[in-house]
């Protein structure tokens, strides 16, 4: 049984190569993307063992996610669905500093998941189930899934993890709400940034609403704060993680690599300094390089972000 278990839509990811307008590109990297798979991934590499569960096309795009996400070390449960194609993302860098994502997702393969697809003995082996709250907006039988997969979890007393990440694309902020706000009371461990907290409740400032936010279940409740680093309240103890300094190339999947570094340190026992350090690192990591997770931290790359390193190794 993998510790980790997640699951919802990872897409076939096209990033252009030119900055300007995405009509003039004419050179694409070709890669995948999912908030879930990523952490799957970035979980894996910190020396844990995660599974990913997810539909994709019977394509050449579904045959991509299954090969690189098992050789990432995650065990892959990738259903082909003969009847949709694997859903796209692609990655444009309008200006050198901002970069633009759209999705062709609708009636992709990872909308059509239902519960059918989730192994119930899967979901109560783990030690975690992390789900995010991008895979309810995808159509009906994907929140059907959601709803089903928390409910095996809880009652086989299974951790289960959070990651808000907002897609303003997928539904409005008020749908978001309602949905955050009837589930969080079966959330142990919350990932959010600032603005996504808000979604479910209202605060003065992080500290606040990371307050607001544990009074309605959470044990653990973790506020990006991006450049700012991020806060952590667990137990009714409010740590602050300090920002690594790192040079930020593509800004995609930090809060992955956030949530990756933390669950894999709350798997291995860490404290709360550790596993909130950790989850800094990672998020940093990730930013490093073109790619939602490719930069992803092993554990020795963790020292590298270590203050007085002089950038060299030998």
């Amino acid at each position: 049984m993998s510790e980790l278990v997640t699951f919802g839509e990872t897409m076939a990811l096209f990033a252009a190569r030119r900055t300007g307008p995405l009509r003039f590109a004419r050179d694409f990297d070709l890669g995948l993307g999912g908030a879930e798979s990523n952490v799957a991934i970035g979980v894996a590499r910190l020396g844990h063992s995660a599974r990913w569960i997810g539909r994709v096309g019977a394509d050449e795009f579904g045959d991509l996610i299954r090969s690189t996400l098992a050789g990432e070390g995650v065990d892959v449960r990738a259903i082909a669905d003969p009847e949709a194609p694997t859903g796209l993302m692609i990655k444009g860098r309008r200006t050198a500093d901002h970069i633009a994502v759209s999705y062709y997702r609708a009636g992709s393969a990872g909308s059509r998941l239902s519960p059918g697809d989730l192994d119930p003995g899967l979901i109560r082996g783990a030690r975690v189930l992390h789900i995010s709250a991008i895979t309810p907006a995808l159509s009906a039988s994907c929140r059907e899934s959601v709803r089903h997969a928390v409910a095996e979890a809880r009652s086989a007393g299974v951790t289960v993890s959070l990651d808000v990440n907002y897609r303003r694309a997928l539904w409005t902020p008020a749908e978001a709400g309602a949905w955050l706000r009837e589930t969080i009371g079966q959330v142990d461990v919350l990932f959010a940034t600032e603005a996504e907290g808000r979604l479910i409740a209202e605060a003065a400032g992080p500290a606040e609403l990371a307050q607001s936010l544990a009074e309605l279940g959470p044990r653990h409740v973790l506020i990006k704060l991006g450049s700012q680093g991020a806060l952590e309240l667990s137990g009714g103890r409010l740590l602050r993680g300090e920002p690594c300094q790192v040079t930020e190339v593509d800004p995609v999947g930090a809060g992955d690599g956030f949530a990756a570094g933390w669950l894999a340190d709350w798997l291995a026992g860490a404290d709360a300094e550790r596993r909130l350090a950790t989850a800094c690192a990672a998020g940093a990591f990730a930013v490093t390089s073109q790619g939602d997770w490719e930069s992803l931290p092993r554990r020795d790359d963790l020292r590298l972000l270590v203050p007085g390193d002089d950038g060299v190794s030998r």
